[in-house]
């Protein structure tokens, strides 16, 4: 994918004073306008670097990752679905390569969410935010938007001029072309969506031919409309004023943070570079390297200036750093003016002292340790886990049966939690009642007396109503503990739940 370069350092104006007032972030020119808010609209203009490299890389990566998954097979045995990542909420069940998520299991997805947070919480703590700039969807999404804009509608000053043109056939052939191409991306983007929830050639099938179903319509229709408002109109509002992680990252970040830095100490003061000046005149003049091009707030996706120091507004994609080189390589300066670099490295610099990268440091090992205990738990949990589960109700109304020979019996709905995927028999007992005499509604193949032998097919939950009665010689009044085992008889795999046992 290859992206044209747009050199307008040449032909910029001469910069006007910043306004009073105006907020750091914001252009200092003002070509347009959003339509739903009162803010400079952004034209980012395009830039060629090894950020811009790397950015390319990330999204490609990532949008790969997305479209391909739902069509990646895993043989799971017959009856089972063979998509390596799908969530089935008709079955209730969720799958990832070998593992098999049950709705009792939702405590794995809360670890997942833990290992996310604190993901992100440590590369803040390293990089600042490159996870906003480089993985977060809305970045992702948007940049694919912004390309899709320049190849249509042409570089930023081109831009800016169609902008403010009046409507002809020849604008509103670009806008439709545009705006089309969006939604394309963004019906795509919707359609790969309820993939993940659906077996995905059976589901290309029925869109095929027109014949979903109007929940999957809908969900299509949700995604594809929110990426075509948020990657094409909302764009950098969402990162300033919708996301809540612009707020929580300065409680992430350090001095030792790398972070998009301008080295103030080198490129102040800014003035505009004339051709009949020599750098020492400009050194003696008390001008520093920066010239004062603005192509570093022409290239950033969110219109900061980084010359103005850390800002909320800006989501640490390294744009301006390219831009900033280009420029630097064209007039003859060291690079870097614009770098990822420390606080406590810019100070160094400063005070003539060597720089220094402290990667372990409090914040780093906490967070590390923490992501360290929830995988392990997470793993150990997976190795460990059960294929058997067993839960038991007591029927409630009556509490118990007082039969016409002096015995009592109590009912129970017990259910087999079967996770294997091959059929399995479960000798049941009751542990706590001597004598006990079990019965299964409506199934005499189970048998019958201190025991019953129960099937649960593979990969599902048998649900039995079961009587336990008790003679009137060992009939204990009042409420006795119980325990309902089942065990599997090929495997020997053991399940137990805790009951009572009511009696007058």
């Amino acid at each position: 994918m290859s992206l044209p370069q747009e050199n307008t350092l040449s032909r910029q104006p001469t910069p006007a004073a910043k306004p009073a007032g105006q907020p750091h972030g914001a252009p200092h020119e003002e070509p347009g306008r959003h339509w739903f808010i009162d803010r400079p609209k952004v034209y980012a203009a395009d830039v060629r670097g090894t950020f811009r490299r790397i950015k390319w890389a990330a999204l490609i990566a990532l949008l790969a990752i997305y479209y391909v998954t739902p069509w990646i097979r895993w043989e799971r045995g017959p009856g089972i679905p063979d998509q390596a990542v799908l969530v089935d909420m008709v079955g209730r069940r969720a799958y990832f390569l070998w593992i098999e998520i049950w709705p009792q299991e939702v405590y794995y997805l809360t670890g997942l969410l833990i290992l996310g947070t604190f993901g992100i919480f440590f590369a803040t703590t390293l990089a600042g935010r490159i996870w906003c700039g480089y993985a977060c969807p809305q970045t992702v999404w948007t940049d694919l938007f912004m390309w899709v804009e320049r190849k249509i509608e042409g570089p930023r000053t081109t831009r800016i001029r169609l902008d403010k043109a009046p409507m002809t056939g020849a604008k509103i052939a670009r806008k439709t072309a545009k705006h089309a191409a969006w939604l394309g991306i963004s019906l795509l983007t919707g359609g790969a969506w309820v993939f993940y929830f659906n077996d995905a050639p059976t589901l290309l099938g029925e869109l095929l031919h027109g014949e979903i179903t109007s929940g999957v319509a809908t969900f299509i229709a949700l995604f594809t409309f929110t990426t075509y408002f948020f990657a094409g109109w909302a764009r950098e509002q969402i990162c300033i004023y919708v996301c809540p992680w612009r707020s929580f990252q300065s409680a992430m970040v350090d001095e030792d943070t790398f972070l998009v830095t301008y080295e103030d100490w080198r490129g102040e003061g800014r003035a505009p570079l004339r051709k009949s000046q020599s750098w020492e005149d400009r050194q003696a003049a008390g001008l520093g390297d920066c010239i004062d091009c603005k192509q570093c707030v022409h290239v950033c996706p969110t219109g900061t200036d980084i010359r103005e120091g850390q800002q909320i507004s800006c989501i640490g994609c390294g744009l301006c750093v390219d831009a900033c080189n280009d420029v630097m390589t064209q007039i003859g300066r060291p690079l870097d003016l614009v770098r990822f670099d420390t606080q406590s490295n810019q100070i160094a610099k400063i005070d003539g002292k060597p720089e220094r990268v402290k990667l372990v440091r409090p914040r780093t090992v906490i967070y590390s340790m923490i992501m360290l205990v929830v995988a392990c738990a997470m793993a150990i949990a997976l190795i460990l886990r059960p294929t058997l589960d067993v839960s038991v109700l007591r029927d409630r109304a009556p509490l118990f049966v007082a039969l016409s020979d002096g015995s009592v019996q109590n009912a129970y709905t017990i259910k087999i939690l079967n996770k294997t995927h091959i059929a399995r028999d479960y000798a049941v007992t009751v542990d706590g009642l001597p004598g006990a005499h079990l019965s299964v509604v409506g199934d005499e193949k189970a048998g019958g007396g201190a025991n019953l032998t129960l099937r649960a097919a593979a990969d599902s939950v048998a649900t039995y109503r079961v009587f336990v009665k008790m003679p009137a010689a060992a009939v204990k009044s009042g409420s006795t503990d119980v325990a309902v085992v089942a065990k599997d008889q090929g495997s020997g795999e053991v399940g137990r739940h805790v009951s009572v046992f009511m009696a007058p």
